[in-house]
C-alpha cells in the first residue's frame, strides 16, 4: 500500500508543478518575423496575438507580399510558442512523460 501513497503524492506534486507551469505560461511572450523584419508578430501564451509591426518599406510591396509575410511571422511566433511551452512543461513534469500524450499546442 505504501507504494501506491507513494504514486498518489507524486501525481499530486505533479499537478501541482503543472498548475504553476500552466500560470507561467500565460505569461510567455514570443516573436515571429519575416521578410528580414519587415513583419514581427507578438503572440502571448494562450495564442493570441498581441501586436503585429510592419514597416513603412513593405508597403510599396504587392498586398500579397504583405499577407503572406503575416502568415509568415505568425506560423514562426507559434513555433517559438510551442517550444517555450514545451519547454515549460518538461521542467514541471521531469521525466515523467506520458507515452503517446501531445500537448495541445
Amino acid at each position: 500500500m505504501t507504494d501506491f501513497n507513494k504514486i498518489l503524492d507524486k501525481a499530486k506534486e505533479i499537478e501541482e508543478k503543472i498548475k504553476d507551469s500552466q500560470e507561467k505560461i500565460k505569461q510567455i511572450k514570443v516573436e515571429g518575423t519575416s521578410g528580414g523584419g519587415l513583419v514581427k508578430v507578438i503572440l502571448n501564451g494562450n495564442s493570441e496575438i498581441e501586436k503585429i509591426d510592419i514597416s513603412e518599406k513593405i508597403f510599396s510591396e504587392d498586398k500579397t507580399m504583405l499577407e503572406d509575410l503575416i502568415i509568415a511571422a505568425h506560423n514562426e511566433a507559434k513555433k517559438n510558442l510551442k517550444t517555450k511551452t514545451t519547454e515549460e512543461i518538461t521542467k514541471a513534469t521531469g521525466n515523467f512523460g506520458i507515452p503517446g500524450f501531445k500537448w495541445p499546442f
